[in-house]
């Protein structure tokens, strides 16, 4: 089992052009981990995966966020980050951390942060 658990209170507002750091931190069985993702949903969407970093440090991005964004974990890997750069309004979503652990690559979740960037 593994447990995600997003900080920074559930909301946070932010303006176009700006930065922020979502933080998720990561408990459990942190050695079956095989990669952590972030997601997000804009409303009326789908949730979208937006980065990968796999176990061997590997990293992916979606397109609308590459060179803006950055993924990482600490040596330990018990935090997942995704920086945040050059914040835009379509950036405005729920933004969740993943993991996929296991034989099975089952996948946790975090609880979610509400993001809104303003124009």
């Amino acid at each position: 089992q593994v447990q995600l658990v997003e900080s920074g209170g559930g909301a946070v507002q932010v303006q176009a052009g700006g930065s922020l750091r979502l933080s998720c931190a990561v408990s459990g069985n942190i050695s079956s981990i095989r990669a952590m993702s972030w997601y997000r949903q804009a409303p009326g969407k789908q949730r979208v995966v937006i980065s990968n970093i796999r176990a061997d440090g590997y990293t992916s991005y979606e397109t609308s966020v590459k060179g803006r964004f950055t993924i990482s974990t600490n040596d330990a890997k018990t935090w997942l980050y995704l920086q945040m750069d050059s914040l835009k309004p379509e950036d405005t979503a729920v933004y969740y951390c993943n993991a996929r652990a296991g034989d099975t690559w089952r996948n946790f979740w975090g609880q979610g942060t509400q993001v809104t960037v303003s124009s």
